[in-house]
């Protein structure tokens, strides 16, 4: 199911992964910046642009993890 930006992004932190592309994504919704993190790495320092295409397709085939799984990692297969 998509994940919906609207309100939630303007009250919170999102954190969402994305299998099909091994990625993951952290919104920050204090600074109103989008980070990655590739299965395996650690997260990128730069942020990505909100109209990025994987970003895009994670909402919308992704799912909603927690803080904690985020900060994990997920590891390549």
């Amino acid at each position: 199911m998509a994940i919906q930006k609207g309100e939630r992004f303007a009250n919170g932190d999102i954190f969402i992964d994305y299998p099909y592309e091994e990625v993951t994504y952290r919104w920050d919704h204090h600074s109103k910046q989008v980070f990655v993190r590739f299965y395996g790495d650690e997260e990128s320092i730069q942020p990505v642009p909100h109209d990025n295409r994987l970003f895009n397709e994670a909402l919308r085939f992704g799912e909603e993890i927690t803080r904690q799984d985020y900060n994990r990692g997920r590891s390549r297969r």
